[in-house]
């Protein structure tokens, strides 16, 4: 079992979203997130004032997946949330020991 955590742009989520449900992907979660990588932020002016935006938001999407699928997901992410421009966002693959489906007691690769 493999844990695919993605960071990428907030309007790019239902791109991905899609994607994911098309390649059967059952469930994802998201999470709001603020960071910076190349980008480093940007500049903005509120009320003729001039400030720094260090942290930008980003959306983190974290699905677990049987091991054999993990090329699947990570290509549909890749994908669906290119836009070609800096800041498009980052894949990790983690390996996951395992995984528990609280209400049935069900462990491992069924739990997905």
């Amino acid at each position: 079992m493999k844990m695919v955590i993605a960071i990428i742009k907030p309007f790019k989520l239902d791109d991905v979203r899609e994607a994911l449900h098309e390649i059967g992907v059952q469930g994802l979660t998201v999470t709001e997130v603020k960071g910076f990588g190349r980008q480093k932020g940007h500049t903005e002016v509120y009320r003729g004032a001039e400030y720094v935006v260090d942290f930008l938001p980003k959306i983190k999407l974290e699905v677990g997946v049987q091991a054999d699928r993990v090329d699947d997901v990570v290509e549909a992410i890749s994908r669906s949330a290119n836009t070609g421009k800096i800041g498009d966002g980052k894949i990790f693959v983690l390996d996951m020991e395992n995984c528990i489906r609280i209400r049935t007691g069900e462990s491992g690769d069924s739990a997905l």
